[in-house]
């Protein structure tokens, strides 16, 4: 096999079968052209480095492949690159922002070794991060590849514009000191309505997020660990969560779901009010399941083990007021949790049911 069929094999195995015959035969004749021209030139024969000389000014196999190549020839494209840039600035901001949260929990939980926590942080980010522009990577290629464009890329319109204030790192800054200088220089104020579309996509972002390390894909170290008294306690999840996995995974989908049809058509109020009245009952059922079983995590240090768990009877205020007065030790401790997740349950409930009377009028006024 001379220098030019190993060059062509090598072009035609990055080509589809029903093409490479007409391409390779086209390649053929341009390379046995360049050849005699040289040749012409020379008034000789041409040495293997001379051919192959010309081959390399032809091209790479691969570079000379995607020339005839059908479809887009990267990955994301120039025009749906800077939505990907957004994205993940965002998601990633998301990721900082709840791993710093596990972190601040770690230090004034009374972590012995605060750089192993720092460490164990920068590891869940980084991991996390990368599994996120992977993900933003799959879909954009998707898009891409697919010949896919959403509307809302190309029928945007500048009052829909306030939400890319979410990539920006300032604005997160101000918005979280609160001081009024910060909020005139980063987020000054503008007569014109602002997008309904930025809460949404963070919701999405939140819930996407939640939905990933549902299913293990991502994991946030500490998550399921408490101090106590130098040795950690862990915390596993009761017999509830593995019956509600299926159901808990469906309602963040179905937020998600509705989450982007708001940032698709944020002026459809009707529609996603609706929406969230389904979506809403929903919650309020699990609540409710969540609720009566009664016992929902179970600490474990050694031997030693407390359950998590509570009833009615913990909704009091006299309850809440003596939240504090546990003790230290790990039935203390699964004590107070138990009156912290009863609570919490009860505003998630009142929560919902306001969002299904606020989208029960919304339904009626449209608006």
């Amino acid at each position: 096999m001379d220098m030019i069929d190993r060059y062509l094999n090598a072009v035609a195995a990055q080509l589809p079968q029903d093409e490479r015959a007409d391409i390779t035969a086209e390649l053929r004749d341009l390379i046995l052209s360049r050849f005699e021209a040289k040749e012409e030139e020379l008034g000789r024969a041409l040495t293997e480095d001379e051919q192959e000389a010309i081959l390399r000014e032809i091209g790479h196999p691969l570079v000379v492949a995607a020339r005839y190549r059908k479809g887009p020839d990267s990955l994301v494209g120039p025009e749906l690159f800077p939505y990907w840039l957004f994205g993940v600035k965002a998601g990633l901001m998301v990721l900082a922002a709840v791993f710093a949260l596990t972190l601040f929990i770690r230090v004034i939980g009374g972590s012995d070794n605060f750089g192993q926590d720092i460490a164990h942080a920068f590891h869940g980010f980084f991991g996390a991060g990368l599994t996120l522009i992977g993900a933003a990577t799959l879909a954009a290629a998707i898009f891409e590849h697919q010949g896919i464009r959403p509307a809302w890329l190309t029928k945007w319109r500048v009052k829909d514009l306030g939400a890319f204030g979410l990539a920006d790192p300032a604005a997160w800054g101000a918005s979280m000191t609160g001081t009024e200088a910060a909020k005139a220089t980063w987020m000054p104020r503008s007569r014109a309505k602002p997008w309904p579309g930025g809460e949404y996509l963070f919701s999405f972002l939140a819930t996407g997020m939640f939905v990933l390390w549902w299913i293990g894909v991502l994991h946030f170290p500490g998550l399921m660990s408490i101090q106590l008294r130098g040795e950690d306690a862990v915390v596993s999840g009761a017999p509830i969560w593995s019956i509600l996995f299926g159901p808990i995974l469906l309602y963040a989908f179905a937020q998600m779901a509705v989450d982007l049809a708001s940032l698709v058509r944020p002026y459809a109020v009707r529609a996603r009010a609706a929406a969230r009245i389904v979506v809403a009952g929903g919650g309020l059922w699990l609540t409710w399941a969540i609720f009566e079983a009664g016992h929902w995590f179970t600490l474990t240090r050694g031997d030693e083990t407390a359950r998590i768990g509570g009833d009615w009877s913990m909704l009091d205020i006299d309850t809440l007021g003596r939240l504090g007065d546990g003790g230290r030790d790990l039935p203390g401790i699964a004590s107070t949790l138990s009156v912290v997740m009863v609570w919490v349950l009860a505003f998630s409930a009142i929560s919902l049911v306001c969002s299904v009377i606020l989208n029960i009028w919304r339904v009626g006024r449209g608006r």
